[in-house]
């Protein structure tokens, strides 16, 4: 394992093979990690929902399974992976690591789920709790700071209007999957400040939102 990894996990494999498949492309060999992901999304949701919960006692439903799409979507997930360097842990067929796997959001959101799910099977729930609160730390002092009760739009919003700018501008980008399970992809544009950011949610509401916290981020760092 690499070390830099590990410490940000918090966690030591007792079977390091766990490790090396959550870190293995299907295009590598069959011994992938799709299977791990699946473990490891369905934790990740579990461990987020109870974080949520006991963070903000006062926060409605909605709000929490707002909040939680927010955090487990494939772009949260995507830059988390960038700020652990997944990338360079990953292995990956020839042909997609040349065309640029090693950085492409969808494969390093997945690998993450997918070590999530290894610790889950590791060493059980505890563990697998402990190594995504230690990821999602930042991501949760975040929400504290800015007042989660304020969806992104909202925030970023009111963000604008408190420097006398324009609102932000939202169009769909595109749409994919089977009509049953599709994916939204909106860009946020705000002409301004030259920022153009990316969200991707199961419908237009949700993508939108995920734009939002993207360009917001952007924003609340000048």
């Amino acid at each position: 394992m690499s070390p830099s990894l590990g410490e940000s996990l918090g966690h030591v494999f007792r079977r390091p093979e766990l490790f090396r498949q959550a870190l293995t492309h299907r295009s590598f060999g069959a011994d992938h990690n799709e299977r791990l992901e699946f473990i490891g999304d369905a934790v990740l949701d579990c461990v987020i929902a109870m974080t949520l919960f006991h963070r903000f006692p006062q926060m409605p439903e909605g709000e929490l399974s707002r909040l939680r799409a927010n955090l487990v979507n494939k772009d949260t997930l995507h830059r988390l992976a960038l700020s652990l360097d997944l990338g360079g842990s990953l292995r990956l067929g020839e042909g997609e690591l040349k065309s640029g796997g090693a950085t492409r959001p969808s494969i390093l959101a997945d690998a993450l789920e997918a070590l999530f799910g290894a610790v889950f099977i590791d060493a059980g729930f505890e563990a697998a709790r402990g190594a995504i609160e230690r990821v999602y730390a930042g991501e949760i002092s975040g929400l504290e700071r800015t007042g989660a009760s304020k969806d992104a739009k909202t925030r970023l919003q009111e963000w604008l209007q408190g420097r006398r700018l324009p609102v932000p501008e939202y169009a769909i980008a595109g749409v994919g999957g089977e009509a049953h399970q599709q994916t939204f992809e909106v860009t946020c544009r705000i002409p301004a400040l030259g920022i153009t950011a990316a969200g991707t949610g199961p419908n237009r509401r949700a993508a939108e939102q995920a734009a939002a916290a993207s360009a917001y981020e952007q924003v609340a760092g000048r």
